[in-house]
């Protein structure tokens, strides 16, 4: 009886410690920006320029297919999936580039830059949206792309792409303001960077020079408000102005109503979110694929006033964004008022080894920090 006893209270004790070794939470892995980031398969990941999606315990990571000597797109759109934002699963190209027709909007060879996409609670339809220039053409179309899929991982369905807001002027212009473009000649400012020519970008200029066929639409991002309002923010006015204009309700075309951020400010690459009710915006100047130093703007709404900040940025390399350049701020699900900045570290000569920098964003006196971590892990924002 007494070996039985020890038999069975030793299968209990063992029992035991199975179920304690099983049910250990898994260690967390670094986060080592500008290193390389393996998929499942052993991998660098191939997502650049992207955003994440978090839906139904899953994060959806969408980016830019980037090849061995160009970052025309030659694949199309990469979506990697997964449940703890270190194990990334590849999900493949959830929308392809057009091959057998030169002349379709996304045919192969086109510029596909900065997919984001968003759920539609409304539809359930997964819409994305990104940066197109048309094959053969250089940067000169500047257009939005559209497409959406039933599933996260797509296939996707591309619409239709096209400059943005055509006829439309500025939702927050006052009656002088749209008065005021009767007076601007394009004759009058062909010397950019003067005090005149600053002030007549401001005026409205080039908004006024492409009102008939739509706005330029180039850097841009996606951002849901709590109310279920969307929103595309992109570089326009030959990347001179950000604008920020209201997609209609089913997120697929745009409302007409649009404000102006930072005029003749030259900003691109922006990352919105919001905490405590503020909006926060994280661009780039332009300088290529040269990294150059943040800029960091905030709102009260989403529509402005936008007041402007000192760069975010601190450490290494902070005064060119730690050699990167921003791509988009992600909530970490289930933790509040957890962010995480993510950047693009751009290898031109070489476009499919670009890097990746993803960091949490720390907040001082409510006003948004980044520090720079050679390693990190996600419970950082359990401190």
């Amino acid at each position: 009886m007494k070996k039985h006893c020890i038999y069975l209270c030793s299968l209990l004790a063992g029992a035991l410690w199975l179920t304690a070794a099983c049910s250990a939470p898994a260690e967390l892995k670094p986060i080592c920006s500008g290193e390389i980031w393996p998929d499942a398969d052993g991998t660098h990941i191939n997502a650049h320029g992207g955003g994440v999606l978090y839906h139904e315990g899953t994060y959806y990571w969408y980016g830019e297919h980037k090849s061995d000597s160009t970052s025309k797109a030659l694949v199309g759109v990469m979506c990697y999936s997964s449940k703890n934002l270190t194990d990334w699963q590849n999900e493949g190209a959830v929308l392809p580039v057009v091959e057998n027709d030169t002349t379709h909007d996304i045919a192969k060879g086109c510029v596909l830059e900065r997919p984001k996409v968003i759920y539609n609670k409304q539809t359930r339809k997964f819409v994305m949206w990104f940066h197109l220039e048309l094959r053969g053409k250089g940067y000169s179309a500047a257009r939005a792309g559209v497409a959406v899929a039933d599933q996260p991982t797509g296939p996707f369905r591309f619409l239709r792409s096209s400059r943005v807001n055509a006829g439309q002027l500025p939702a927050d212009w006052s009656a002088e303001q749209r008065a005021a473009l009767d007076t601007l000649n394009a004759d009058h400012y062909k010397k950019w960077w003067t005090p005149e020519w600053h002030d007549a970008i401001d005026k409205g200029l080039l908004v006024k020079r492409d009102l008939e066929g739509g706005q330029m639409a180039r850097d841009m991002q996606l951002f849901v408000d709590d109310n279920g309002k969307a929103y595309h923010i992109y570089s326009s006015e030959e990347n001179l102005t950000l604008q920020i204009a209201e997609l209609n309700d089913d997120y697929t075309a745009h409302t007409g109503r649009y404000v102006r951020v930072a005029p003749a400010g030259h900003n691109e690459a922006p990352a919105l979110f919001k905490k405590d009710g503020v909006y926060w915006m994280i661009t780039s100047g332009c300088t290529g694929w040269a990294p150059n130093e943040a800029r960091m703007f905030s709102a009260p709404s989403i529509e402005g006033p936008w007041t402007q900040h000192p760069n975010p940025c601190r450490g290494p390399k902070q005064e060119i964004t730690f050699g990167g350049q921003s791509t988009y701020v992600l909530p970490v699900a289930g933790k509040e008022n957890a962010f995480i900045f993510m950047a693009d570290i751009w290898r031109p000569e070489h476009p499919i080894d670009a890097r990746y920098i993803w960091l949490p964003i720390e907040f001082e006196e409510g006003v948004p920090v980044i520090n720079w971590r050679d390693s990190w892990t996600l419970d950082w924002f359990d401190k």
